[in-house]
């Protein structure tokens, strides 16, 4: 589950809070089910990713740093295609 979900740890400089918000948006899309929030929808899922935001943020800074780089970078680092 969550394959797309990039590794936020150890990037340089260190994860934005835009990418930690990426990566919670696209975990409880996944896990919900919901691609695109309603009306019905919308509160209880964007609690959801602030939450996830939250939690993953005080994550990364309690983990110890990484010896290597992660092998990917997250979607908001790559260059764009065209």
């Amino acid at each position: 589950m969550c394959r797309n979900i990039t590794t936020l740890r150890g990037l340089e400089p260190a994860a934005t809070t835009e990418e930690i918000e990426a990566a919670a948006r696209q975990y409880v899309r996944k896990v919900s089910g919901v691609q695109a929030a309603s009306a019905r929808t919308g509160p209880a899922f964007d609690e959801a990713v602030r939450t996830v935001a939250r939690a993953t943020a005080e994550l990364l800074a309690d983990l110890p740093p990484r010896q290597r780089p992660p092998p990917t970078l997250p979607p908001l680092r790559r260059p764009h295609r065209v």
